[in-house]
């Protein structure tokens, strides 16, 4: 996982007047969880807005008064018009205990299956997994380089070091489908046409007349 560096402030002012104060001086009110005391903070937005706009997470060192903590994202909000960044939650992390986050999955390579004119589908873009910090990365990648038509991996099919997977292990992760209207048409020309009457039989030889 990437770290990052960010400077904050603590709050001396809670509440609703002291955080639209702060968002007029362009810093974001913020929440420390996960430690032995909850700790309200500031930091600077432009910085903070790059960082939770990434797909990818990363490890966070805020330093604090001359003390640094190590954190991660837990929960932002924005405003539902603007888009602006408006408040955003940190957990602390403890080298010795398993932190639980979502990761993007990123497929890498090209499916076999997809070239012959197979759909790719991934109804899960995003996994839940815990582990050490240590072994968390910012993504999570797989290979699809094997999967032909007709294939689907599901959560069981997943080995990650260090991390277990927290989706059931029945959910699909990604599959390689045909397209309904190649399977339809394929159905079509297999099946005889509707109302086409058989053929009739070839009518029997004729026996040879009996000789008088």
């Amino acid at each position: 996982m990437k770290k990052v560096e960010l400077t904050a402030e603590l709050r001396t002012i809670q509440g609703t007047k002291g955080a639209d104060q702060l968002r007029r001086d362009h810093r974001v009110p913020c929440v420390l969880y996960g430690g032995e005391n909850v700790i309200h903070l500031s930091v600077e937005e432009a910085p903070l807005n790059k960082l939770v706009q990434t797909p990818d997470v990363h490890q966070i060192e805020l330093a604090i008064d001359g003390q640094k903590i190590m954190a991660m994202v837990h929960e932002t909000q924005f405003h539902p018009v603007t888009d602006r960044l408006l408040h955003v939650d940190f957990i602390e992390m403890n080298a010795s205990k398993e932190a639980r986050l979502n990761l993007t999955l990123r497929l890498m390579g090209q499916s076999p299956g997809v070239r012959k004119g197979g759909k790719l589908t991934q109804p899960l873009r995003k996994l839940r997994v815990k582990g050490l910090p240590d072994a968390l990365p910012a993504h999570l990648e797989y290979d699809i380089n094997t999967l032909e038509v007709g294939d689907s991996i599901r959560v069981s099919d997943l080995k990650f070091p260090g991390l277990v997977i927290m989706e059931r292990p029945t959910d699909v992760v990604v599959a390689v489908k045909m397209p309904k209207k190649v399977e339809e048409a394929a159905a079509t020309a297999a099946a005889p046409a509707a109302g086409a009457k058989a053929a009739p039989a070839p009518a029997a030889a004729a026996k040879p007349a009996a000789k008088k």
